[in-house]
């Protein structure tokens, strides 16, 4: 393979074949990524004719190959999530900067964490296909000097394999309030919140107790198993535990080193417009909403979700509370 022949391409999907993985790229140019998630910015790559004409599969074994010859940039910093929780804020606030690549939960590094789930697949060769993917997705086009990935909040799970492939990179768990994660669920659930789909149903849940299983009570349990995962990652693995109360502020202070963020009074200003505009939506306005979802919330929900999601998320705030900031990027 030659290396030159996919500049400007980058690794879209992992698909089997044959028993094997493959991957599917795409041509994406010049095209910043700055839309909240990298599915967005896909979908507008494939919107031009060419793009949807000409397409290359390669072999997932390729990326060792083409990372030899053209190693990205190395990440700045991972962003692990319990979702709802001010991520998407976070990750555009630092697209907006321009001197960053941000890659919001990228389907082919989640397709590689969890490939151990469909397949005979060992720590060993993950991490072969993390370090290469990483590589592949972290090239500059815009002269750009950092780089970050937003994983999908399922991906704590998985935090071991990452750490091992990257030992070196910080890594920030975002969180809030579980009963406000949970009202949100519950008005519009995210795939890992529906009972079999993915994520920690599969290995921590008995199918049958799921199927009978009440959906705030599913919520509640999926949430307190992800908040303790990060708890554990962040005492044992260095994590930086970050609540959403701090945002945005604790990206251009306490963090601003970790991020990679400028001294200079171009990057606040940059990041504070992003900040003013809903992550999800860029092109609506910013509205607070915790003390409306804890307005929300019914009995029933706060009674589960504090059975199941309190000790765990009151953990975290303990570790966020006596921990020492995290060791800075060497």
């Amino acid at each position: 393979m030659h290396a030159s022949r996919f500049e400007g391409w980058l690794p879209i999907r992992v698909f089997w074949q044959d028993g094997a993985p493959r991957l599917d790229w795409c041509y994406f140019g010049d095209q910043r990524l700055t839309d909240p998630f990298f599915r967005g910015s896909v979908g507008e790559a494939l919107n031009h004719p060419f793009n949807l004409a000409f397409r290359r599969e390669t072999p997932i074994d390729a990326l060792e190959e083409l990372r030899e010859a053209r190693p990205g940039l190395e990440p700045t910093a991972f962003l692990f999530h319990a979702s709802r929780c001010g991520s998407t804020l976070v990750s555009q606030m630092l697209a907006a900067l321009g001197t960053h690549i941000v890659i919001s939960e990228p389907p082919t590094i989640d397709s590689v964490l969890r490939a151990h789930y469909f397949a005979p697949v060992d720590d060993d060769t993950r991490i072969r296909w993390l370090r290469g993917l990483v590589s592949a997705l972290a090239q500059p086009r815009h002269g750009e000097t950092r780089f970050f990935v937003k994983l999908d909040a399922w991906n704590v799970f998985e935090l071991a394999v990452l750490r091992k492939a990257f030992p070196r990179t910080p890594w920030i768990y975002l969180y809030r309030d579980p009963l406000e994660i949970a009202v949100s669920q519950m008005k519009e659930r995210a795939a890992y919140m529906i009972p079999g789909v993915l994520g920690p149903a599969l290995q921590f849940f008995d199918p049958r107790e799921v199927s009978t299983m009440p959906h705030p009570q599913f919520v509640a349990r999926v949430l307190g198993k992800m908040l303790e995962a990060g708890n554990t990652g962040c005492n044992d693995a260095g994590g930086i535990a970050l609540h959403y109360a701090e945002l945005p502020g604790a990206s251009w202070n306490r963090l601003r080193t970790t991020l990679g963020i400028d001294d200079g009074p171009r990057a606040l200003e940059l990041m504070q417009e992003a900040a003013r505009r809903h992550a999800k939506h860029p092109h609506f306005e910013f509205v607070p909403d915790s003390q409306r979802k804890q307005n929300e919330a019914s009995p029933d929900l706060r009674r589960v979700v504090e059975q199941w999601a309190g000790p765990a998320y009151r953990a975290l705030e303990r570790t966020r509370a006596t921990r020492e900031p995290a060791a800075q990027p060497g």
